[in-house]
C-alpha cells in the first residue's frame, strides 16, 4: 500500500510558470553587491521563478565560510524590491525560519544535514506552525526513504500546505565521478509513497562540479521531475563557497536553452498501443527472473543442508569473489554496466545468505 501523506494541493505552484520551476541563484550571500548583480542578471533572463542564496553556510569545518547571517536577509528583501523574484533561503533551526520570515523570505529549504536529524526537523515544524511559506526538504545525507519521508512529515503535520522536495544526492565514502551519489530509485520511491509532492532536482550538488550539470539536469527531466535548482553566481571564480559547482547567469541560460522537456503522457493510439505490447513483454521476463530467483533460492538452501551436515560456515569468500568477477565480465559483453551487475548480485547472494542462515538455525 502506497504511504501517501494527506498534502492540500500547493496552490502557490500556480503562481510560477509551467515545468521546470527554476530556483538559481549564488551557494552563499557574500556581499550586498554580489547578491543584487546576481540577481539583476538571472531577473534578465526570464526563466529563473525565485532567486536563492545561502545565509547559515553549515560547513564541514568550523574554519570554512559559514555565511554572513542575519545580514543578508536584507540583501534578499532588496532583491525582491528591485527584481520582482521571490526570494529562497536554507534554514537549520527554529531562529533562522524566525528571521527568514521577518524579512519576507517567500520560500524556505532544508538541508541535508538538518533534514536527516528528527530533533530539529521538529523544532523547525514547530517554528512553522501556523505559517503559509512554500517549504522544499533536500533528501537526508545518508540515502534512507524513511528519513526523508519522516522530514516531510512533520512539516506537514505543522499545517505547511506547500511542500516540495529537493533531491541532492547522497554522501559516498568511496571515490564517484559525482560529488554525490545520485541514487535516482530514491526520489522515485518517494514519489511513489508521496504522489503529489512536487520533486526537484539539485544538479549542483549532485555533480560537484560544472560540468555534469546539464547532464543531470536532463536526466531530472526525462525523470518527470518539476524543477532544478542551480547555484549561479555572478564571478563563479572568485566565490567564498562551492566554486567549482557554480555557473554564471550567461551559462545557466544555455542550460536552460539546451534543455529537452518531454510530455509524461501521450494521445497518440498507435504510441499507447504499442507501448502496452511492449510493457507486457517486461511483465513476461519480470515473472521468468522471480521464477528464476526461486529455483536459484531452492539450490541454495540444498548447500545450506550440506553445509550444516558438514560444519562448514556460510560465507565462502573466495567463491563469491569468483561469482562477482565471472558475473561482471558476462554482464559487460552483454551490454551491462558494473554498478548494476555489482548491485544486482549483492542483493541475490545478500538473500541467499539469509535463505542459508534460516537452514543452519532451524
Amino acid at each position: 500500500m502506497k504511504q501517501e501523506l494527506n498534502l492540500k494541493e500547493i496552490s502557490q505552484w500556480e503562481l510560477y510558470k509551467s515545468r521546470p520551476l527554476t530556483i538559481c541563484g549564488p551557494c552563499s550571500a557574500e556581499s550586498e553587491q554580489q547578491v543584487m548583480e546576481t540577481a539583476i542578471e538571472l531577473a534578465k533572463l526570464k526563466k529563473v521563478d525565485i532567486f536563492r542564496a545561502g545565509i547559515w553556510k553549515p560547513r564541514t569545518r568550523p574554519n570554512s565560510f559559514e555565511g554572513v547571517g542575519r545580514e543578508g536577509l536584507k540583501w534578499l528583501r532588496d532583491v525582491k524590491k528591485e527584481t520582482g523574484m521571490p526570494t529562497a533561503v536554507e534554514v537549520a533551526n527554529a531562529s533562522h525560519v524566525n528571521d527568514a520570515l521577518k524579512f519576507g523570505v517567500d520560500v524556505l529549504w532544508i538541508g541535508a544535514r538538518t533534514s536527516a536529524n528528527p530533533f530539529a526537523m521538529q523544532e523547525i515544524a514547530d517554528a512553522l506552525n501556523g505559517v503559509d511559506s512554500m517549504v522544499f526538504i533536500k533528501n537526508p545525507v545518508n540515502p534512507e526513504l524513511n528519513l526523508w519521508i519522516g522530514a516531510i512529515e512533520r512539516v506537514a503535520k505543522a499545517g505547511i500546505s506547500k511542500i516540495g522536495a529537493i533531491h541532492r544526492g547522497f554522501s559516498a565514502y568511496e571515490h564517484i565521478q559525482y560529488r554525490n551519489q545520485p541514487k535516482w530509485l530514491l526520489p522515485i520511491e518517494l514519489k511513489r509513497a508521496i504522489p503529489k509532492i512536487p520533486l526537484l532536482c539539485d544538479p549542483s550538488h549532485i555533480g560537484g562540479a560544472k560540468e555534469y550539470l546539464f547532464e543531470l539536469s536532463q536526466k531530472a527531466m526525462d525523470l518527470n521531475y518539476d524543477g532544478l535548482m542551480v547555484e549561479s553566481h555572478i564571478n563563479p571564480e572568485v566565490a567564498l563557497s562551492d566554486r567549482e559547482q557554480q555557473i554564471t547567469p550567461v551559462q545557466l541560460n544555455d542550460l536552460l536553452n539546451k534543455l529537452v522537456l518531454r510530455d509524461s503522457v501521450s494521445n497518440n493510439l498507435a504510441f499507447s498501443d504499442t507501448l502496452g505490447e511492449l510493457r507486457t513483454q517486461i511483465d513476461l521476463y519480470d515473472s521468468q527472473l522471480l521464477e528464476l530467483i526461486e529455483q536459484r533460492m531452492f539450490v541454495v538452501k540444498t548447500i545450506g543442508k550440506y553445509k550444516k551436515e558438514n560444519n562448514i560456515t556460510i560465507l565462502q569468500s573466495s567463491r563469491w569473489e569468483e561469482v562477482m568477477q565471472k558475473a561482471v565480465l558476462q554482464g559487460e559483453l552483454k551490454g551491462l554496466s558494473k554498478e548494476f551487475i555489482n548491485s544486482l548480485y549483492k542483493a541475490v547472494h545478500q538473500e541467499s545468505i539469509n535463505h542459508q542462515n534460516r537452514v543452519m538455525n532451524s
